[in-house]
C-alpha cells in the first residue's frame, strides 16, 4: 500500500479555503445543496478535460462525479465545444424561434424509440412537473403514484418518500419549508412490488390517479433494476386504466443506453423526462412522448419559460446526440465500467474492506457492506487523497473519456483506499 497524506489539510488545501470564503457569501457555500457533503470539504475546481480535473492547486483528480451525470463524454469534448462556440456570437437568446430547436428535436428523437414530440424546457426538476401537468391534462385525474426511494427533483409535489424505507401509501417530505398539503397527491408504492402496482392501478378510476412516475433504475435508492415483469405491468395496467406512464429518466437517459431505458428494458412509455447527459454538461432538459400528450400545449396546457429552447445549450445537444450515435461508444464505454466494476469488487475482496460494488450500465455505487456513513465518508477521503473523486453517496458516473488506463489507475487506488480503510476500522 502506498503512503499518503490523508489530512483534510494537505488533500486540496486551496478548496478549503474557497469554502470558507465562499461560505461568506452563498448558503452553505456551495450552489447546491448536496454538494457541500463531499468529503473532506467540497473540492474546488479550476478546470477540467476529458476524465480529469484539476483544482485550485493544480492538483489532478480522476472524476467520477460527472456533475452529477451530465458528462457523458467527458468534460469538453471537442465536438461540444466546437458546436457552442459555432453558435454563441451569432445567437443567445432571441425569444423566437430559431432552427436549432427543430434539429436537435430531430436528433433526440431519432435517439430514443416510441418518442414522437417533445418540450424543451431547462432543469430535470422543471421537466418533471411539465410531465406531471401534461398527464393531468390528458387523464383529467389529479393523484400521482411514485416508488419509495425515487427522487423527481426538489419540488414540493414529488420531493418526498426519497430516503424513506417503508412500504405504507403515506408520502413523507423530505425537507422543512414544504407544503405538506401538495403531498397528498402523492400514492407512494414499493418499488418492483409487481403485484402491489397492479392492484392499486385498477383502481386508478377511484383513487383518482392520472400517472405514474418512476425512474426505472431507482438511482437514488442504490442503482435498483427493474424487475422486467414489474415495467411489463406498468405498462399493461396503464394502458388499460386510462393512466399515463411517465419515465424520469433524467439520470439514466442516454447512460444505460443511447435509447434509454426504453431501449435497454423495451418498455414504451407515454412520456420521459430527461436531463443531465441530454447537453453534455450544458443546461438543457425535455420532456418527450406521444404526440397527442405533447401537443396538448398548443390547445389547453400552458407551457412557458424564457429560456426554453436556448440555442447555445441546443448547440450542445445537438453535438451531443451526434457523438453518441458513434459506432462502438457504448460497447467501449460498457467493456470500461465493466472492468472498473470487476477491478473494484477484486480490490475489496484482497483487502477484506466492508465494501459492496454494484453497478448499472455507467453508472456504479460503492457502498459499505458494514459499519454506517462514517465508513463511506471515511473510503472517500482516502480516495481524494489519491486523487480519485465520486459522489458522497458512494455513485460513480464512468465516461466514455474513461480510458482502461484511467480505469486501471483507479482500480489500483481503490485498493490502497481500501487497505487503508481496513486497516483503521479493523472487523
Amino acid at each position: 500500500m502506498t503512503a499518503v497524506n490523508t489530512d483534510p489539510v494537505a488533500i486540496s488545501p486551496s478548496s478549503r479555503v474557497a469554502w470558507e470564503r465562499a461560505k461568506r457569501s452563498i448558503g452553505g457555500g456551495v450552489s447546491s445543496g448536496l454538494r457541500g457533503d463531499f468529503q473532506p470539504y467540497p473540492i474546488f475546481v479550476d478546470r477540467a478535460q476529458g476524465p480529469l480535473m484539476w483544482d485550485l492547486d493544480g492538483r489532478e483528480f480522476i472524476d467520477y462525479i460527472g456533475a452529477w451525470g451530465p458528462m457523458l463524454l467527458g468534460h469538453s469534448h471537442p465536438d461540444v465545444i466546437a458546436a457552442v462556440a459555432e453558435e454563441l456570437p451569432r445567437l443567445q437568446m432571441p425569444g423566437t424561434g430559431h432552427v436549432l430547436e427543430y434539429e436537435a428535436a430531430e436528433a433526440v428523437l431519432g435517439a430514443v424509440p416510441g418518442a414522437e414530440k417533445l418540450l424543451w424546457s431547462n432543469t430535470g426538476t422543471e421537466a418533471v412537473q411539465v410531465a406531471l401537468r401534461l398527464a393531468r391534462a390528458w387523464s383529467g385525474r389529479n393523484h400521482i403514484v411514485k416508488f419509495t426511494r425515487a427522487y423527481h427533483g426538489w419540488h414540493d409535489s414529488v420531493f418526498a418518500s426519497v430516503a424513506e424505507h417503508g412500504e405504507g401509501t403515506r408520502a413523507v417530505a423530505h425537507s422543512k419549508g414544504q407544503n405538506p398539503r401538495v403531498l397528498d397527491d402523492l400514492i407512494v408504492l414499493p418499488f418492483n412490488d409487481t403485484e402491489q402496482a397492479a392492484k392499486t392501478l385498477a383502481r386508478a378510476a377511484e383513487l383518482d390517479i392520472a400517472a405514474v412516475l418512476i425512474d426505472p433504475i431507482l438511482n437514488s435508492g442504490g442503482g435498483v433494476e427493474p424487475d422486467p415483469e414489474f415495467l411489463a405491468v406498468l405498462r399493461q395496467t396503464c394502458t388499460e386504466h386510462g393512466v399515463v406512464l411517465i419515465f424520469d429518466e433524467v439520470v439514466s437517459g442516454f447512460r444505460v443506453a443511447r435509447g434509454g431505458a426504453a431501449e435497454r428494458w423495451g418498455v414504451t412509455p407515454d412520456l420521459w423526462t430527461l436531463g443531465k447527459a441530454l447537453a453534455a454538461g450544458f443546461s438543457q432538459s425535455a420532456v418527450l412522448g406521444r404526440a397527442e400528450i405533447i401537443d396538448q400545449v398548443t390547445v389547453d396546457v400552458y407551457h412557458a419559460g424564457t429560456y426554453n429552447g436556448n440555442p447555445v445549450a441546443l448547440a450542445a445537444v445537438k453535438a451531443a446526440m451526434h457523438a453518441y450515435s458513434s459506432p462502438g461508444v457504448y460497447d467501449s464505454l460498457e467493456e470500461n465500467a465493466a472492468h472498473l466494476e470487476n477491478g473494484v469488487a477484486a480490490a475489496a475482496e484482497r483487502t477484506g474492506a466492508p465494501f459492496g460494488v454494484h453497478r448499472v450500465a455507467s453508472i456504479m455505487w460503492v457502498y459499505p457492506t458494514r459499519g454506517d456513513d462514517d465508513t463511506a465518508d471515511a473510503l472517500a477521503i482516502e480516495l481524494a487523497a489519491r486523487g480519485i473523486l465520486l459522489l458522497p453517496r458512494g455513485e460513480m458516473f464512468v465516461s466514455m473519456a474513461h480510458t482502461r488506463e484511467v480505469v486501471d489507475r483507479t482500480i489500483v487506488a481503490f485498493e490502497d483506499a481500501f487497505a487503508a480503510v481496513s486497516a483503521s476500522n479493523p472487523s
